[in-house]
């Protein structure tokens, strides 16, 4: 057989999973694109080495050595993506990444200069401010409907 047929399979399946990376919005999905990447890597690895192998009269098959080494990287890289998955997806209830990436990088500011309240310094509820609503005012907690009241008019 041909080293052509299995570098251009690889080469679909590499391009099949950097397309699901970059298109996905799901994490499970997204992992699942990497793997498809790793094994476009091992068919390569495997490919070449038995095409070596011939040429060179080698009896040590190094290329499938370092493919049963990416197999098991790969399934530690799998437990572990989706440990951190379901953690994430039990705490914020979605494992859609955009939306991940939102709650990460940008948080509404409560301070005028940008900062999380006076000093930058969050208050006890995750707020700034210090208070029990997250207001800047020093005239203390302020029931639900008097915040209302201000954020509709």
């Amino acid at each position: 057989m041909h080293l052509v047929y299995p570098a251009v399979l690889a080469v679909l399946l590499f391009c099949t999973g950097i397309y699901g990376v970059l298109a996905r919005r799901n994490a499970i999905l997204v992992l699942m694109s990497v793997e498809l990447m790793l094994n476009a890597v091992n068919l390569n690895l495997v490919a070449f080495d038995v095409w070596l192998s011939r040429t060179a009269e080698e009896k040590l098959h190094s290329g499938q050595a370092l493919t049963l080494f990416t197999i098991a990287i790969a399934a530690a890289e799998i437990g572990i993506g989706l440990a951190i998955v379901l953690a994430v997806y039990r705490a914020r209830g979605t494992s859609d990444i955009d939306k991940l990436r939102d709650t990460a990088e940008g948080h509404e500011t409560d301070g005028p200069d940008g900062t999380d309240g006076p000093n930058g310094n969050l208050g006890p509820d995750g707020n700034g401010g210090g208070n029990d609503r997250g207001n800047d005012n020093d005239n203390g907690p302020q029931p639900p409907t008097a915040k209302k009241a201000e954020a509709t008019a």
